[in-house]
């Protein structure tokens, strides 16, 4: 795991992910050896178009749900791929339930601490509202509250969210999940758990980046070294060492804010404010019109991106829930559930 003082030592505790699919043991199918590399070579595909074409797509609102959209689509596949293994719940070892279930409670947990940021962001944009409504008319008076309330704003978004400070516990458990059980006398459990590891190491990588810009702090920004044999490994390594070194230099640049749309917010709250903190006679009219309709245009850019963000994280809590829920529903059916809930080394979600 990386963290401020030793950036580029990376976290790789857990061995070969390779190894389980070696000969000892039970030698893979035609069927399965397909169901495995057609489920690859889509992880690999999907992590390709995770790279941004340019630095500036790093951290905006498009790429962030497109990187939301992605890992919901790839735990949906992890769904299908259980189905086609036809491996039901009976057979799965119960160190391959606990990790699920560990993993699944971290999961909503973190994305709760994600909504909460956006939902806080999203409630600042009603004091930019406010401002533009005031600035409707052009008074002393209504100048004084429109300063006032772009004071409110700036603090707002700059105040501290406890949800988020949680998030580099919640990480350090997802890389502990990194650490795949062993599989025994079982192809489709070999399979199961290798898919598995791509689908944990793309949520971990997608969630400590999260993590890291919306808490605007290097510590939740993780390393991750996967094996080179691996097929998808070589599109990881490129997406993560270029997606990383961006988010370092943004968050070492001393901006305000992190997230691109918020930040181009802030700038044209700054010229609104210098703008109309004079006295009326001393404001040019022309400028206060520009200022007005910049920030008016930015704070509406705002505030789509982070609808559609918060329907992705929404949406990919919903997916973890269900996957869970309907694992326990199954486990209750088939009579082996008393003890494994809630996972092992997780605590109850609360939102």
């Amino acid at each position: 795991m990386s963290r401020p003082q030793d950036p580029h030592r990376p976290f790789f505790p857990f061995g070969n992910p390779f190894r389980m699919m070696s000969p000892k043991g039970s030698r893979l199918s035609p069927k399965l050896v397909s169901l495995l590399a057609d489920f690859e070579e889509t992880l690999a595909e999907r992590l390709r178009k995770l790279m941004p074409k340019d630095k500036d797509d790093i951290l905006n609102l498009s790429w962030m749900r497109l990187a939301m959209e992605s890992l919901c689509e790839t735990h949906n596949v992890i769904k299908d791929l259980i189905t086609e293994l036809e491996l039901p719940v009976s057979d799965w070892d119960e160190k391959w339930i606990d990790v699920y279930l560990d993993i699944s409670v971290n999961l909503l947990d973190i994305c709760i601490a994600f909504s909460s940021v956006l939902t806080k962001v999203s409630q600042g944009h009603l004091l930019l509202q406010c401002v533009l409504h005031t600035l409707d008319s052009s008074s002393p008076t209504q100048f004084g509250r429109a300063c006032s309330s772009l004071d409110n704003w700036r603090e707002h978004i700059s105040s501290k969210n406890p949800r988020v400070e949680s998030c580099r516990s919640i990480l350090d458990n997802l890389v502990a999940s990194l650490d795949l059980p062993k599989v025994k006398n079982s192809a489709k459990g070999k399979v199961l758990m290798r898919a598995m590891y791509g689908v944990k190491v793309l949520t971990v990588f997608v969630c400590s980046i999260f993590a890291a810009a919306f808490s605007g702090s290097a510590k939740n920004l993780l390393e991750l070294n996967v094996s080179d044999t691996l097929p998808w490994a070589p599109a990881f390594s490129a997406l993560q060492a270029n997606v990383n070194a961006e988010v370092r230099n943004i968050l070492s640049s001393g901006r305000a804010t992190v997230l691109n749309e918020l930040e181009a917010v802030d700038g044209s709250v700054k010229k609104l404010y210098e703008v109309i903190q004079n006295e009326v006679d001393t404001v040019e009219e022309e400028l206060l019109q520009k200022s007005v309709l910049d920030l008016g245009k930015r704070a509406d850019n705002l505030s789509q991106g982070l609808d559609h963000l918060t329907k992705a994280v929404d949406g990919f809590f919903k997916i973890v829930l269900s996957g869970r829920d309907a694992l326990l529903c199954n486990l209750r059916a088939t009579g082996t559930a008393p003890d494994i809930l809630v996972g092992r080394n997780a605590e109850p979600v609360r939102r």
